[in-house]
């Protein structure tokens, strides 16, 4: 099946051939690849953030490099693209990962050793001059799955940054980041606090601190609500600024959601006058600044809250200049939505 018979009909999202998980992996590959070239050209966020962000994504690439591995030759699993507004691989295909590297030993005991097999290809190709089989390949897929993916570099549904001091910046002078997949959307947030302490020391309170992130701002939600329940419970913690980046969704040939950028890709591809590979990256940054605080509490029961006041959400769209060019003509209205012009992007080819 050659790449220009790639089809995705509304009711599937399911990558079925090898040529399908190629593009695919190129797709999401390049888009991370161009989101760090952009957010730092763009100054879209700080030198800082850009590191951590730059860490997160290498997460997720891996992670996708191992389900192209993984799925490379399997007959029976199918990755499967998640539905809704993402683009992204559903979160379940992450949860499988780390389920089958848990039973690296158990599934590595049913291969055959890899030096005997890679003596049978030899003499399948050199002395047999013929194929090796589809079953052969996949049980050789199989030992490079479980012999090369490391289970520590997987994205999981929660993962913490390190918290850093910020120098020069009495206000503000810790930041600690963190990054999930949520369930719902199924596709990746990464998060910022910016915080001082009150009355502790940074290396007897960290370990609190990252448990009740952990505990509390593992899933999307509003940065008001994030912000209430952080104040709540780390009383020794004073927050000064949030920021929440929404990475995606990925509006490319695989995805299957109603939104007007998604479906002026799909329509470009279908009346060729975008290349398979076109796909737009959707970006939106929340951040919410305190203003002052406020004291709870009796005279021996005191607490700081921050009074906070949230900026309107910024919206960008990174794409190759044929499609930014199609969505001026298609959906300017959308267009003027955004915190800036299309961010201009290399093009990819397949």
């Amino acid at each position: 099946m050659s790449i220009n018979q790639i089809v995705t009909p509304l009711d599937s999202a399911v990558l079925e051939t090898k040529e399908q998980y190629m593009a695919y992996f190129k797709i999401v590959s390049h888009a991370f690849e161009s989101l760090m070239k952009s957010i730092t050209e763009n100054d879209i966020c700080n030198a800082l953030e850009v590191s951590f962000i730059e860490q997160y994504c290498e997460l997720l690439s891996y992670s996708l490099e191992s389900f192209r591995v993984k799925y490379l030759y399997d007959e029976e699993e199918k990755m499967k693209i998640d539905l809704t507004e993402s683009g992204f691989p559903n979160y379940l295909e992450f949860r499988y990962l780390i389920n089958d590297l848990e039973l690296k030993n158990e599934h590595m005991s049913r291969l055959p050793d890899p030096k005997d097999l890679k003596a049978e290809f030899l003499e399948t190709l050199l002395k047999d001059k013929q194929p090796i089989s589809r079953r052969k390949l996949e049980q050789a897929a199989s030992i490079v799955y479980y012999t090369s993916v490391e289970r520590n570099y997987i994205f999981r549904k929660f993962v913490q940054g390190k918290i850093v001091t910020i120098q020069n910046n009495p206000e503000a002078p810790y930041l600690v980041s963190w990054s999930f997949y949520d369930v719902s959307y199924n596709r990746p947030f990464i998060c910022f606090m910016y915080f001082d302490l009150h009355k502790t020391d940074l290396q007897e309170y960290t370990g609190k601190i990252y448990e009740v992130l952990e505990n509390v701002a593992d899933r999307n939600m509003n940065l008001d609500n994030l912000a209430y329940a952080i104040d709540k419970r780390l009383p020794r913690v004073l927050p000064k600024k949030f920021r929440k980046i929404d990475l995606g969704p990925l509006h490319n040939v695989f995805a299957k959601d109603e939104l007007t950028i998604t479906h002026v890709v799909l329509e470009g591809i279908v009346n060729k006058v975008l290349d398979l590979s076109t796909y737009a990256l959707s970006l939106t940054i929340d951040d919410l600044v305190s203003t002052g605080k406020i004291t709870e509490g009796s005279f021996f029961n005191k607490q700081h809250l921050q009074i906070w006041e949230a900026h309107k959400p910024k919206k960008y769209v990174l794409c190759p200049h044929r499609l930014i060019q199609l969505l001026h003509d298609r959906i300017p209205e959308e267009i003027d939505k955004l915190a800036q012009q299309p961010i201009e992007i290399p093009a990819l080819k397949l």
